[in-house]
């Protein structure tokens, strides 16, 4: 699977790195460090078959990066996964309504991260929309 990671923070990335490293199936990461880079890398790269997308980012934050992709005739589709320490229900509200395909709370327990991680990976490696 190619995955979109937009995560501004370097441990996260690394995290994200080590978890994905032990899983049986192997996935192609490309990392952003914020929205607009996400967005020079939707432009110039294939299409990822999901988004894990951090809230809390400088330049640009998460809510107002998925607003804009949910808004773009091309990228609309992509399933986008918000990945964040945020446990604001405004926050969560407002990603649903914009359209996102779930919203998973980073756990402080490096093993329940990665079994999260886990977790959302079996689902899309088998969701319909990814082999459309």
């Amino acid at each position: 699977m190619n995955v979109l990671f937009i995560e501004d923070d370097m441990i996260e990335s690394m995290k994200m790195q080590r978890a994905i490293s032990k899983f049986e199936s192997k996935h192609h990461i490309v990392e952003a460090k914020n929205g607009e880079e996400a967005f020079d890398i939707l432009k110039s790269s294939p299409l990822p078959d999901i988004i894990l997308l951090d809230l809390n980012m400088p330049r640009m934050s998460g809510i107002e990066f998925l607003t804009i992709l949910k808004a773009d005739e091309r990228l609309r589709y992509l399933p986008t996964i918000i990945l964040t320490t945020s446990e604001n229900r405004a926050d969560l509200l407002t990603c649903f309504e914009i359209g996102i395909a779930g919203y998973i709370i980073k756990p402080l327990k490096y093993e329940d991260y990665e079994s999260k991680l886990k977790r959302v990976f079996d689902y899309w490696e088998i969701s319909e929309l990814i082999k459309a």
